[in-house]
Formats: structure tokens, sequence, C-alpha cells
């Protein structure tokens, strides 16, 4: 039997690569124990972002890679998860109960936004992190049919509001707190006042990320984000339609001019599968996405194809990764959490939360 070589073994494990950080184990510093006991080796990975759906594959990973660096009696090998807050635009101030917030924006209606975001949160929560949704839509709020959510939040002080939950994720839209056919003639300073105030006087509880649903477009929501809102980072949803990619590249270009960091894109109803048939075309044309990407130099994080149960599942208050979590769909929501969340642990942490604030007071 072949000793195990410690020097060997930890070459071997640090080399391997995570697909959803662009970096290996060591790179990411994700090596948090690393023990050669005799013929026993035991092994500890703590990951900077939820991936319970990879556990499986890096696992085989390890272990094929203890096996390079020889023969073990015994492998023990323990994966988990430390979420941190990232850096956000200078001078803002961090959301309190609030790690991480990702913005989701499409820079043109009609392309699934909404229930890309309902998804995306959903499935970050499916991979083991603490996640919550905010409905920036005003004008237009859906999160609370998508989510199946009904009632009004409450408030135990009268001046915050405890989030509304649905299937685990913590959620808050101004459609909470006003009847469904209401119609909001807002002018945009009200609309901003509207989108801060629930965001910071909703009772967050210790989400490691809150997905921001933006509505279409570039206007005063946007600014409002960019200015006052700690965003640690944006994905850009977008259909391969060359008309979609305009604004979607809009929206892009909204996020760099700002400052705030674009995790990647995402391409919506990138294919259509037939109900009937199961036949799969590229309705919408192929590879937008993809040269979008290429031409801002931003990852892609995945694409989602044109399903009418994705619709059903939307429309009846249960988005596709709880109505059938298991199914494809959700695989590939997971996946696109698991890239945006990678992407995000790959960037520098914010201190904020670890340096204690310091008040000068005259006694």
């Amino acid at each position: 039997m072949t000793e195990i070589s410690g020097e060997a073994l930890r070459h071997a494990i640090e080399s391997i690569e995570d697909p959803h950080t662009g970096a290996t184990l060591g790179q990411g510093k994700s090596i948090s124990k690393l023990a050669v006991e005799g013929a026993r080796v035991t092994v500890e990975i703590s990951l900077g972002y939820p991936a319970g759906g990879w556990h499986g594959q890096l696992e085989m990973l390890i272990r094929d890679a203890v096996g390079i660096a020889g023969n073990a009696g015994e492998v023990d090998v323990a994966i988990g998860t430390k979420v941190v807050a990232h850096e956000v635009q200078k001078g803002v101030t961090p959301i309190k109960g609030v790690k991480n917030i990702i913005a989701v924006a499409s820079g043109k209606g009609g392309v699934g936004k909404s229930t890309v975001s309902s998804n995306l949160a959903l499935a970050l929560a499916a991979e083991g992190a603490a996640a919550g949704i905010l409905d920036a839509d005003i004008y237009g709020p859906s999160q609370p049919r998508m989510l199946g959510i009904s009632g009004r939040p409450q408030s135990a002080d009268g001046k915050s509001l405890e989030p509304m939950i649905s299937y685990g994720l913590q959620a808050m839209s101004i459609g909470f707190l006003i009847d469904e056919d209401t119609p909001m003639i807002w002018r945009g300073p009200m609309v901003t006042q509207a989108l801060e105030q629930l965001l910071n006087d909703t009772r967050w509880r210790d989400l490691d990320y809150l997905v921001i649903d933006l509505p279409p477009g570039t206007g005063d929501t946007q600014l409002t984000l960019a200015q006052k809102v700690p965003v640690s980072g944006a994905a850009i949803v977008t259909t391969p339609q060359d008309i979609a990619l305009l604004d979607a590249r809009k929206a892009l270009k909204m996020f760099e001019k700002v400052e705030i960091p674009v995790l990647g894109v995402i391409e919506n109803m990138n294919t259509h599968i037939c109900s009937q048939c199961g036949h799969e075309e590229a309705i919408f044309g192929a590879g937008g996405g993809e040269r979008m990407a290429a031409e801002y130099g931003v990852d892609i994080l995945g694409g989602i194809p044109l399903d009418i149960r994705i619709r059903e599942d939307a429309d009846g208050g249960r988005p596709t990764v709880v109505a059938d979590p298991d199914g494809p769909v959700a695989a590939n929501y997971r996946k696109i959490a698991r890239q945006a969340a990678g992407r995000l642990a790959a960037r520098k942490r914010s201190y904020s939360e670890v340096f204690p604030s310091i008040v000068v007071q005259n006694t």
C-alpha cells in the first residue's frame, strides 16, 4: 500500500477547480482542514456560497484526488458553507439583517425577469442559503401572486414590517399592502421613497442573500438602487432576441456606470419546448446572450427554456423550483443560483460586519 503524502494530497485537493467561482479550492481558500493520520484522511471544505446540489460531485472529486496522492484506508469528507458579506458601493450603509443583495434587472419588460427572480431566490434557498426577495416593482408587483402569498404583513412596533414567508423565503412587496387591482398612480419621488421604506423598514432576519426584482428600464427605481441600496452584484435577464438584447445592454452599462458588479447574464426563453411532443427549438434565435456576455466580458450564468409549465407554476403561486424540485428546469435554476453566488463569493469581502462601529460620547 502506497503511503499517503501530505504534501501531494494538499496539492491534489488544492488543484480541484470550482466551476462556480472560476478558481481552484486552493485559490479560494476553501480547505478548512486537511489531516492524514496513518491510513485515514480527513478533509473539511468550507465554500463561500451555497452549493448543496454540487456537494456530491465535489466529494467524488476530493476522493479521486486522495486516490491520486496514495492509498487511504478511510476518507472522511465534510463540506459546509459560510456566506459572508461582500463589497458594495462606497458610502452606502448596509441593511440590517442582510449580508448580500443581488439585483435582477432586464432593461426591458416581458422577458420573464420576475419569474426568474422568484425561482432564483428559491434556488438559493434550496442550495442551502437563507434567502429573501424584495419586489421593487411598485407599479406592477407580481411576487405576491407568484409566491402564492395573501394577507398583510404584521408590525410588532408600528414602525417596521415583518417579512411575509413563502416556501421558507422571506418576501416583501407593495402588493402586500394594497389590493391586487389597485393602480399605483404615483410620481417618481413617491416610488423611490416607497422602495426605500420597503427595504429599510422590513425586519429581514439573517439573510445570506436578498434578491431584488427590479422593474424594467433604467429610471428612478434603478437610480435609487444604485445610490442608496448596498448592492453586492447584479444579474441581467434577457432573451436571445436582438430587440431584448438592446435593452439588456443598457441595463448592463447602467450597473457598470454606478460601479455595481455584474455577476452575469441569464438567457431566459433560450429555447421553446413543445408541450405535445417535447421538441426543442430556438424560436427567439440562438447565442444572443453568449455574444452579449463575450462583448462586455461577463459570464453566462445559465439558460432557461420557454416551457408552459414555468408559466403555469408561476401563475399558480408555486414557482417551478418548488413545484417540480427534481425536474430539469429546477436543476437549471439551481445551477444559475450556484453560478451567481459563486461569482459573488469570488469578489472582495466587506468587513463592515466584522469591525464594530466606533461611537464617541461625552461623559
